[in-house]
């Protein structure tokens, strides 16, 4: 199993940028996957970036171009760049690690984006 603790969140004005960290308890040089999801008050999580232990990334639609997930395997951290924020960014943002049959997922940090 794995522990996750996120840090980063933070309240940024529209066109701002912040960085998400998410530190694992253990090493996630092996982990299947590294993602970060979102999700918003009334609104079902959805996930925003996804690393896999090769490297390889995925981005929603919806922060293509904006976001970018990385890892450092050393410091057991993955992060979230997040540039050119938008108010509808505005969610408590979730640290998530697949280890194939499980699932475990951080606390959530809120980040909230002002007009």
């Amino acid at each position: 199993q794995v522990q996750l603790v996120e840090s980063g969140g933070d309240l940024v004005q529209a066109g701002g940028s912040l960085r998400l960290s998410c530190a694992a308890s253990r090493s996630i040089f092996s982990i299947n996957a590294m993602g970060w999801y979102r999700q918003a008050p009334g609104k079902q999580r959805e996930i925003i970036a996804h690393i896999t232990s090769r490297g390889s990334t995925n981005y929603a639609a919806s922060v293509q171009g904006r976001f970018t997930i990385s890892r450092d395997n050393a410091k057991n951290t993955v992060y979230l760049q997040m540039n050119s924020l938008k108010p509808e960014d505005t969610a408590v943002y979730y640290c998530n690690a697949d280890l194939g049959s499980t699932n475990y997922w951080g606390q959530g940090t809120q980040v909230t984006v002002s007009s």
